[in-house]
Protein backbone atom coordinates (compact mmCIF):
# COMPACT_ATOMS: atom_id res chain seq x y z
CA UNK A 1 0.00 0.00 0.00
CA UNK A 2 1.14 3.53 -0.74
CA UNK A 3 0.77 5.64 2.41
CA UNK A 4 0.94 9.42 2.29
CA UNK A 5 1.54 11.84 5.15
CA UNK A 6 0.83 15.46 4.23
CA UNK A 7 1.86 18.38 6.40
CA UNK A 8 -0.89 19.52 8.76
CA UNK A 9 -2.25 22.90 7.68
CA UNK A 10 -4.92 23.46 10.32
CA UNK A 11 -4.06 26.51 12.43
CA UNK A 12 -1.70 25.78 15.34
CA UNK A 13 -1.42 22.08 14.46
CA UNK A 14 2.25 21.12 14.50
CA UNK A 15 2.00 17.36 15.01
CA UNK A 16 2.62 14.74 12.34
CA UNK A 17 0.50 11.61 11.94
CA UNK A 18 3.44 9.25 11.51
CA UNK A 19 6.81 9.46 13.25
CA UNK A 20 9.94 7.94 11.70
CA UNK A 21 9.63 4.75 13.80
CA UNK A 22 6.11 4.24 12.42
CA UNK A 23 7.31 4.86 8.89
CA UNK A 24 10.10 2.33 9.44
CA UNK A 25 7.60 -0.29 10.64
CA UNK A 26 5.35 0.26 7.62
CA UNK A 27 8.23 0.19 5.14
CA UNK A 28 9.52 -2.96 6.85
CA UNK A 29 6.26 -4.74 6.09
CA UNK A 30 6.34 -3.82 2.41
CA UNK A 31 4.41 -0.56 2.28
CA UNK A 32 5.75 2.62 0.73
CA UNK A 33 5.55 5.85 2.71
CA UNK A 34 5.68 9.35 1.23
CA UNK A 35 5.96 12.28 3.64
CA UNK A 36 5.48 15.87 2.53
CA UNK A 37 8.64 17.94 2.73
CA UNK A 38 8.85 19.65 6.13
CA UNK A 39 5.80 17.82 7.53
CA UNK A 40 7.65 16.67 10.64
CA UNK A 41 9.40 19.92 11.53
CA UNK A 42 6.73 21.06 14.00
CA UNK A 43 7.20 17.81 15.91
CA UNK A 44 11.00 17.88 15.78
CA UNK A 45 11.51 15.42 12.89
CA UNK A 46 13.70 16.28 9.93
CA UNK A 47 13.05 15.02 6.41
CA UNK A 48 16.30 13.07 6.70
CA UNK A 49 14.86 11.15 9.68
CA UNK A 50 12.18 9.76 7.37
CA UNK A 51 14.60 9.11 4.51
CA UNK A 52 16.85 7.16 6.88
CA UNK A 53 14.05 4.66 7.61
CA UNK A 54 13.07 4.17 3.96
CA UNK A 55 10.33 6.76 3.42
CA UNK A 56 10.41 9.19 0.51
CA UNK A 57 9.94 12.94 0.71
CA UNK A 58 7.34 14.50 -1.58
CA UNK A 59 7.75 18.15 -2.60
CA UNK A 60 4.17 19.22 -1.82
CA UNK A 61 0.78 18.11 -0.49
CA UNK A 62 -0.72 17.58 -3.95
CA UNK A 63 1.97 15.00 -4.72
CA UNK A 64 1.36 13.18 -1.42
CA UNK A 65 -2.41 13.07 -1.93
CA UNK A 66 -2.19 12.04 -5.60
CA UNK A 67 0.16 9.13 -5.00
CA UNK A 68 -1.36 7.63 -1.87
CA UNK A 69 -3.83 4.79 -1.38
CA UNK A 70 -4.09 5.86 2.26
CA UNK A 71 -3.61 9.31 3.77
CA UNK A 72 -2.63 9.60 7.43
CA UNK A 73 -3.28 12.91 9.19
CA UNK A 74 -3.63 14.16 12.73
CA UNK A 75 -6.61 16.46 12.16
CA UNK A 76 -9.47 16.36 9.68
CA UNK A 77 -8.75 17.62 6.18
CA UNK A 78 -9.84 21.24 5.97
CA UNK A 79 -11.49 22.85 2.96
CA UNK A 80 -8.32 23.50 0.89
CA UNK A 81 -7.52 19.76 1.15
CA UNK A 82 -10.96 18.46 0.11
CA UNK A 83 -10.16 18.74 -3.60
CA UNK A 84 -7.41 16.13 -3.15
CA UNK A 85 -9.67 13.42 -1.71
CA UNK A 86 -10.83 10.78 -4.13
CA UNK A 87 -12.81 7.60 -4.47
CA UNK A 88 -10.83 4.50 -3.55
CA UNK A 89 -8.57 6.40 -1.17
CA UNK A 90 -8.61 5.75 2.58
CA UNK A 91 -8.20 8.70 4.93
CA UNK A 92 -7.22 7.91 8.51
CA UNK A 93 -7.38 10.78 11.02
CA UNK A 94 -9.42 12.39 13.80
CA UNK A 95 -12.51 13.59 11.95
CA UNK A 96 -15.11 14.70 14.55
CA UNK A 97 -17.81 14.51 11.84
CA UNK A 98 -20.64 15.21 14.30
CA UNK A 99 -19.32 18.74 14.81
CA UNK A 100 -19.31 19.82 11.15
CA UNK A 101 -21.97 18.97 8.56
CA UNK A 102 -20.03 20.60 5.71
CA UNK A 103 -16.98 18.46 6.51
CA UNK A 104 -19.12 15.33 6.63
CA UNK A 105 -20.77 16.06 3.29
CA UNK A 106 -17.43 16.83 1.61
CA UNK A 107 -16.05 13.49 2.69
CA UNK A 108 -19.18 11.63 1.63
CA UNK A 109 -19.08 13.34 -1.77
CA UNK A 110 -15.39 12.43 -2.26
CA UNK A 111 -16.09 8.69 -2.23
CA UNK A 112 -13.06 8.15 0.00
CA UNK A 113 -13.19 5.67 2.85
CA UNK A 114 -12.84 7.75 5.99
CA UNK A 115 -11.72 6.08 9.20
CA UNK A 116 -11.97 8.31 12.25
CA UNK A 117 -9.39 7.59 14.96
CA UNK A 118 -12.01 8.43 17.58
CA UNK A 119 -14.25 5.57 16.42
CA UNK A 120 -11.69 2.73 16.34
CA UNK A 121 -12.94 0.29 18.96
CA UNK A 122 -11.50 -2.91 20.43
CA UNK A 123 -13.75 -5.92 21.20
CA UNK A 124 -13.60 -4.77 24.84
CA UNK A 125 -15.26 -1.50 23.66
CA UNK A 126 -12.09 0.41 24.59
CA UNK A 127 -11.19 3.32 22.29
CA UNK A 128 -7.41 2.90 22.05
CA UNK A 129 -6.79 5.97 19.87
CA UNK A 130 -9.16 8.31 21.70
CA UNK A 131 -8.19 7.38 25.26
CA UNK A 132 -4.69 8.97 25.18
CA UNK A 133 -6.10 12.16 23.65
CA UNK A 134 -8.76 12.33 26.37
CA UNK A 135 -6.14 11.87 29.07
CA UNK A 136 -4.04 14.70 27.65
CA UNK A 137 -7.11 16.95 27.32
CA UNK A 138 -8.11 16.23 30.91
CA UNK A 139 -4.69 17.20 32.20
CA UNK A 140 -4.55 20.30 30.02
CA UNK A 141 -8.00 21.45 31.17
CA UNK A 142 -6.67 22.29 34.62
CA UNK A 143 -3.76 24.26 33.19
CA UNK A 144 -6.00 26.13 30.75
CA UNK A 145 -8.48 26.94 33.50
CA UNK A 146 -5.72 28.27 35.72
CA UNK A 147 -4.39 30.39 32.87
CA UNK A 148 -7.73 32.10 32.36
CA UNK A 149 -7.94 32.94 36.06
CA UNK A 150 -4.85 35.13 35.62
CA UNK A 151 -5.38 38.88 35.30
CA UNK A 152 -3.65 38.87 31.91
CA UNK A 153 -6.54 36.78 30.50
CA UNK A 154 -9.38 38.63 32.23
CA UNK A 155 -9.40 36.72 35.50
CA UNK A 156 -9.39 38.37 38.90
CA UNK A 157 -5.98 37.04 39.85
CA UNK A 158 -4.88 37.05 43.46
CA UNK A 159 -1.82 37.03 45.65
CA UNK A 160 -0.75 33.99 47.65
CA UNK A 161 -2.13 35.62 50.81
CA UNK A 162 -5.51 36.25 49.19
CA UNK A 163 -5.57 32.66 47.95
CA UNK A 164 -4.88 31.26 51.44
CA UNK A 165 -7.54 33.51 53.00
CA UNK A 166 -10.07 32.41 50.37
CA UNK A 167 -9.30 28.73 51.06
CA UNK A 168 -9.70 29.27 54.84
CA UNK A 169 -13.12 30.90 54.29
CA UNK A 170 -14.16 28.06 51.98
CA UNK A 171 -13.10 25.34 54.43
CA UNK A 172 -14.74 27.17 57.32
CA UNK A 173 -18.04 27.37 55.45
CA UNK A 174 -17.83 23.66 54.54
CA UNK A 175 -17.09 22.68 58.13
CA UNK A 176 -20.08 24.72 59.37
CA UNK A 177 -22.47 23.02 56.92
Amino acid sequence: MKIGVPKEIKTNENRIALVPAGAEALVGTGHSVAVQQGAGEGSGFRDQDFIDVGATIAPDAATVWAGADMIMKVKEPIQPEWMHMRSGQTIFTYFHFAADEQLTRAHMDSGATCIAYETVELPSRELPLLTPMSEVAGRMAVQEGAKYLEKLYGGRGCSWGEYRACRRRRWSSLAAA
